[in-house]
């Protein structure tokens, strides 16, 4: 099995509403989307996947968040922009952009500074991907 990762930034601002403390006021973070793909196998040239690929569809996936507040952006309409829901919005997004039978995103890690960081995976989706092509986890 092959993992392929990229990363992309964007600085935008948020708050979180209900939070008891400071980050229930608007600020600001340089976050970085760290995304994780999964392959099972390689093209004719060697390649699980182009990076090109899946660097393009995390840029496509922040283009709309880059210096805006995600407090007022519809994909956040329902949720609070916490790292936690970000990276859950990422991983569906690009799952839905991605995911092949061969090729998956495997899991997505929202940095909101160098020290603080939230990951979304799915096992479940891991195991059947794996299982329908005869490699099931031990």
């Amino acid at each position: 099995m092959f993992e392929l990762r990229v990363k992309v930034d964007f600085p935008a601002a948020h708050h979180l509403e209900g939070y008891p403390g400071d980050c229930a006021r608007p600020h600001g973070h340089n976050w970085i989307v760290e995304v994780f793909a999964a392959s099972t196998q390689l093209d004719s040239i060697g390649l699980a996947m182009d990076f090109r690929t899946l660097k393009g569809a995390a840029k496509e996936l922040v283009a709309p968040w880059d210096h805006q507040d995600l407090n007022l952006l519809p994909d956040f309409k329902d949720i609070n922009p916490s790292a936690e829901q970000i990276a859950l919005l990422s991983f569906q997004k690009l799952s839905q952009w991605i995911d092949t039978d061969q090729t998956w995103i495997e899991r997505v890690t929202i940095w909101e500074n160098e020290r603080c960081s939230a990951t979304y995976f799915d096992e479940t989706k891991r195991r059947r991907k794996l299982k329908a092509l005869g490699r099931e986890l031990d």
